[in-house]
Parts: C-alpha cells; sequence; structure tokens
C-alpha cells in the first residue's frame, strides 16, 4: 500500500469531480475530463467508475438531476425549462428519467417537496442556503472494498491473434467465440491461448455500439484466410488479476484492479485496451468454474 500514490489518484479524480460540479451546462466530454485527471481516456473512465462508485455518465446525469429536484423545490421556474437545462430536449424524457430517480414525476417532487410556507417562510432563504451547499459538496472517491487480491506483474511480447468481431452487448458475444472456435479447430490451433479483447465500455458507449473481439493466438509466420481478422496485441507491462466464476461478474474484478490496487500501485495505466485471457471456456467448465486472467496495460517506468 502507497498512500501517496492513491492520494495522488484521489487528487486526479477529485479534480475531475470538482470540475464537473462547476460545469454541468457544459457537454463534459471524455476526452476533456480524461485530460483534467492525467489519464488516457483508455482507463479514465474505469479509474472513475471504481473510485467514485459510478460511470461518468452516471453521475453527470445524477448530479443533473439533484440540481433538478432543488430547482423544482426552491424556485417557480417552469418545469419545461428546468427539464432543458438538466440536459433533456423534451418534458417527457426529463419526467421519465425524474421519476426513475425520485419515484415520482417533477410536479408531484415540487408538491411535496417544498419548505414550509415556501416561499414566504422567514427560514426559506437559510433552508435555500443550506440546500445550496448540501448539493454543491464535493464527492469523495472511494474504495470499491472486498477481500486481498493478488495481482502480479508481467512483460509480455506482441501477441498476434485472429480474431472475430462481436458489435453489440457483451452478453450476447458468445456467437462470435463459437464462430472462433471452431475455425480454431478447423486450423488446428485449439490449443492456442484465447482473449477476449474488449475496446468500450458499456458505462460509456452504447450497448449496440460496443465492440468485442473473440481472439486465438496465431504464429507469426501464420496467414489466416478471408474469415477471420488479424491484429497485435501490444506488448509491454502488464498488471494481471485472475478472476475466478462467472463473466457476469467480471465487472467486481475489474473495480477492484482499477480502485483499489492501481492508486495504491506506484503504477500509471498505458493508452491501450486491457484484455482477457480465458484459461477456461464455458463449453469446457461450469459458470462458477471459469478462470479468466485481466490484463491491464502500465505505462513503462
Amino acid at each position: 500500500m502507497k498512500p501517496a500514490t492513491r492520494d495522488s489518484y484521489q487528487a486526479r479524480i477529485t479534480r475531475v469531480l470538482v470540475h464537473i460540479q462547476g460545469h454541468l451546462d457544459d457537454a463534459l466530454s471524455l476526452d476533456a475530463l480524461a485530460a483534467i485527471a492525467c489519464f488516457s481516456p483508455y482507463h479514465f473512465h474505469r479509474v472513475f467508475k471504481a473510485m467514485v462508485g459510478e460511470s461518468v455518465k452516471q453521475h453527470v446525469r445524477r448530479l443533473r438531476l439533484e440540481r433538478a429536484a432543488y430547482r423544482l423545490r426552491l424556485t417557480d421556474e417552469r418545469i419545461t425549462e428546468i427539464a432543458f437545462a438538466a440536459g433533456y430536449e423534451t418534458h417527457e424524457s426529463f419526467t421519465r428519467a425524474f421519476r426513475e430517480t425520485f419515484g415520482e414525476s417533477p410536479s408531484g417532487f415540487r408538491a411535496h417537496a417544498r419548505p414550509p410556507n415556501f416561499p414566504d417562510s422567514p427560514n426559506a432563504v437559510h433552508y435555500e442556503a443550506s440546500q445550496r451547499l448540501a448539493a454543491f459538496q464535493p464527492i469523495q472517491p472511494q474504495h470499491s472494498g472486498g477481500t486481498h487480491m493478488t495481482v502480479q506483474l508481467a512483460t509480455i511480447d506482441t501477441i498476434r491473434v485472429a480474431f472475430q468481431r462481436h458489435t453489440g452487448p457483451y452478453d450476447k458475444a458468445w456467437p462470435a467465440w463459437v464462430r472462433m472456435l471452431a475455425w480454431a479447430e478447423r486450423q488446428g490451433l485449439s490449443g492456442n491461448r484465447r482473449i477476449g479483447l474488449s475496446h468500450d465500455d458499456p458505462n460509456v458507449t452504447d450497448a449496440d455500439k460496443l465492440r468485442y473481439d473473440a481472439c486465438v493466438e496465431i504464429p507469426a509466420a501464420f496467414e489466416p484466410d478471408q474469415d477471420v481478422g488479424v491484429q497485435a496485441i501490444a506488448g509491454g507491462d502488464y498488471a494481471i488479476l485472475r478472476h475466478k466464476g462467472p463473466y457476469e461478474r467480471l465487472h467486481e474484478s475489474y473495480a477492484r484492479l482499477y480502485g483499489d490496487w492501481l492508486p495504491s500501485s506506484g503504477r500509471e495505466p498505458r493508452a491501450a485496451p486491457p484484455f482477457e485471457l480465458n484459461l477456461t471456456m464455458p463449453t469446457e467448465v461450469a459458470p462458477e468454474d471459469l478462470i479468466t486472467d485481466i490484463y491491464m496495460p502500465l505505462a513503462a517506468r
């Protein structure tokens, strides 16, 4: 554990939180926020979610809705104006999002949540000031929690792989693996390393646009046919965390790797996507017995 390093990561994420807090009306692009934190966009969103407990998109959406609730509570602004200020183009979409968050419509919330005798109560000004202060306190990054984990450091060579690409929700990627494994068997490569490469984060990219490559390692001289693509996974330093159990819980291991280990490691992530080495596959073992090594690329010292 290196407290100074974790403090550095927390300071960088806190800079982003404060920036978001003061620029809720701005576009807040991922690249711009990553630059504020001095992280590459590849890893910023994972570090942010692991340390804050919600994605950038979720965080901004929540703060805008909470600000909208504050305005409903303490102003007479029209609901449509509050909706536009929160980033919603229609009253209906704002009402739907607000109800999902607060359990009632904006008009219902306004009717129930105002302080006594609004706006003429002698306590209204003090109430408004205290609510404003509460609404805009910086949010502190958190630890992801969990039991002790063992992270290994390794320097690996470039891995040349053949792959089948899946575009869409990650939990629908298995048909790409079916095709890839069948191809590997036909080529006599079924014993080679099997790697999952997730190019996007579902907290940032819409589900129908997520890119996932089901990969099988191929020799340097191997010439694949037209049924598959070929790419190289960059060599270099990696942090490796073993995940045991179903793929549905991989996000928990990612959260611990990016939220607990990385800030305490003294290392910086490299601008390249992580990948997953599948030591077992769903066709071989039960979900609870799956073993997957997560490889996080690290910048050279």
